[in-house]
């Protein structure tokens, strides 16, 4: 993760959020099997953020595949609706729907490995 973190602190790629997504994003920091105090929580966040550019998601998404978890949904919607290159993940109900997305979906290493080939 420290080289995707690298890669968007540099420019070499552009992160994308959303409302859903940060609103996600705070409630599984807290999750206990990440063990992160709030101070940590909030670095984590603080380096993110500011190199993330925010969407807006329209009222009604475009098509997207069902996905076992339908929160997490909100992210095919946001990687078709910011025009993303790839969705990175470690969710293994989004890297279940690879083959049935038009972007891209990937592990951070596999995302790594892919940018600098």
């Amino acid at each position: 993760m420290n080289r995707v973190r690298r890669a968007w602190q540099s420019a070499r790629i552009e992160p994308l959020v959303c409302r859903e997504t940060a609103s996600v994003l705070l409630r599984v920091l807290a999750y206990p099997k990440f063990r992160l105090a709030a101070a940590e929580q909030r670095t984590l966040l603080s380096e993110f953020l500011p190199f993330a550019t925010a969407i807006e998601l329209p009222r009604r998404w475009p098509p997207i595949p069902s996905c076992r978890d339908r929160h997490d949904e909100v992210f095919l919607a946001l990687a078709l609706v910011g025009g993303a290159e790839a969705l990175v993940t470690g969710d293994s109900d989004l890297l279940e729907l690879a083959q049935d997305f038009v972007i891209p979906i990937e592990t951070a290493a596999q995302f790594i490995q892919r940018l600098h080939s």
